[in-house]
């Protein structure tokens, strides 16, 4: 099963500057929501999520326009999604600004970042979030660019989602296999090198083929040198359902620990109209669990927003193009979230 990822790569270097200057915030050590500096989105308890909340996503700016509009109601439910952490897409220019401006806004929350790493040659197969870097010389140097701007500051990374499973299915062509795993490896190496980053390779989903397809390849793309690797990134399958499928995966590469993204899997997955998009703007989904380090078994690390809610998977039902924000949408997830 393909899937885009609605990658949200599209963070600019004006966002990160304004992050830089305008981020404030601590936990006190009291577990309390704390509020940041000049906003009123809060960050959550650090002691059962310590992922940074950005006062300055498309949720929080939702929430504002919403309340200057006289919109109470409907700035309290992109609340939901505003003031839960996030991931933040890197994107293909200035990585290490972007990289430093995430982390040290999140190290001055006292907080860690949660980055994603999407910007592998051939990413997704020229679906709607197509893209990439130009050529292995080119991400390998924007992978260096992204270690530089993270240094020794906190952060968890998800590395490439469907950069493996793209191999797997075939759907990247065979001649850049091998350059692939070599990249993921090269990736996995130089992130977890750094003093204080964890890192998560993506390994699908709990809706995909079958698991024993990619235990090796996994291998291939250097897994055991990673954290842990993430299940469910931008997708719907349940936490449970989740859980089960990222257990079989571990049992067979060395009982690694994983993250689940539970950002939209509130209701399930969408199991009407066309199959191989299901995965694209369902309608009728909910947010899922919060994010969280406090989960329901030993082996899952983290839950994690790791799609940011309300941001579009692609140009189908309606949406607009991968990765914008698309109010209606967040809407809905957060009315199906009570």
């Amino acid at each position: 099963m393909y899937g885009s990822r609605g990658a949200g790569v599209r963070a600019s270097v004006a966002v990160v500057a304004l992050l830089l200057a305008g981020c404030s915030g601590g936990d006190g050590g009291d577990g309390e929501k704390e509020r940041d500096s000049g906003s009123d989105i809060t960050q959550q308890p650090s002691d059962t999520d310590p992922f940074w909340v950005n006062p300055k996503g498309n949720a929080a700016a939702q929430v504002a326009a919403y309340e200057k509009a006289g919109k109470d109601d409907d700035a309290e439910l992109i609340r939901k999604i505003a003031e839960q952490p996030t991931g933040e897409w890197i994107g293909p220019e200035n990585p290490e600004e972007q990289a430093r401006g995430f982390t040290e806004a999140a190290e001055k929350a006292d907080r860690d970042a949660l980055l994603v790493l999407y910007n592998i040659p051939h990413r997704d197969c020229g679906q709607y979030s197509g893209g990439g870097a130009a050529d292995g010389d080119a991400y390998r140097a924007w992978i260096d660019g992204v270690a530089k701007g993270i240094g020794d500051r906190p952060a968890t990374v998800v590395l490439e989602p469907d950069a493996v499973l793209h191999v797997v299915d075939g759907c990247t062509p065979g001649e850049f296999h091998e350059e692939r795993y070599d990249l993921l490896k090269g990736a996995i190496e130089k992130l977890g090198a750094l003093k204080n980053t964890k890192v998560y390779l993506d390994a699908g989903n709990a809706g995909w083929g079958d698991p024993e397809e990619i235990y090796d390849p996994l291998k291939w793309a250097g897994v055991e040198q990673a954290d842990g690797f993430a299940v469910n990134v931008s997708n719907f399958y349940t936490t449970e359902d989740s859980i089960a499928y990222g257990k079989q995966l571990s049992s067979k590469i060395g009982d690694k620990p994983f993250v689940i993204d539970t950002s939209r899997n509130g209701n399930g997955p969408w199991t009407e109209g066309e199959e191989d998009e299901r995965w694209c703007n369902p309608p009728g989904r909910a947010l899922g669990e919060t994010p969280t380090t406090k989960t329901a078994d030993a082996l899952v690390d983290a839950y994690l927003w790791v799609k940011r809610p309300g941001e579009s998977d692609g140009e189908c039902k309606g949406g607009p193009k991968a990765g914008e924000w698309w109010p209606e949408y967040a809407l809905d997830l957060a009315k199906a979230s009570d």
